[in-house]
């Protein structure tokens, strides 16, 4: 079984370019942080990852640097030669989902504060029309 499930923050804003059959390809690097701190200095781990079609669409527009997601998808390992003709290999996550894990700032900073107090509307007068009422 291939999944894999990351946390973290996107380095820069993803690179979006067109592949064959006009489907939208978007590469970003995620900085994850490892559980383990030695000698209490955080280490990162700085991962490709790589959404196709929709995924693609949806990094264009909702991703930029910074941006803290959660990712699901597929651990993809490949190889090509490089103009030196030199064997280079690649591993990148394949990505499947997205979800952000955590809210804007400014959303947060800008949801209105409830009122102290009630309000309550004036009610106008009915001037006798509480006869025509079917109930009392």
């Amino acid at each position: 079984m291939n999944i894999v499930i990351l946390s973290g923050r996107l380095t820069a804003d993803p690179d979006i370019r067109m592949g064959t059959n006009d489907t939208k390809i978007a590469r970003y690097i995620l900085a994850v942080e490892r559980r383990v701190k030695k000698n209490t200095e955080r280490k990162s781990d700085f991962i490709t990852c790589v959404c196709l079609g929709k995924n693609a669409e949806f990094a264009e527009k909702y991703l930029k640097k910074g941006t803290k997601v959660n990712v699901r998808g597929e651990w993809q390992t490949g190889n090509y030669t490089n103009k030196n003709g030199e064997k280079v290999y690649s591993n990148d996550c394949l990505v499947a989902e997205h979800e952000f894990a955590e809210r804007k700032k400014q959303e947060a900073d800008t949801r209105p504060v409830p009122p102290t107090e009630p309000s309550f509307m004036d009610v106008p007068d009915l001037g006798g029309m509480e006869d025509e009422f079917p109930f009392s």
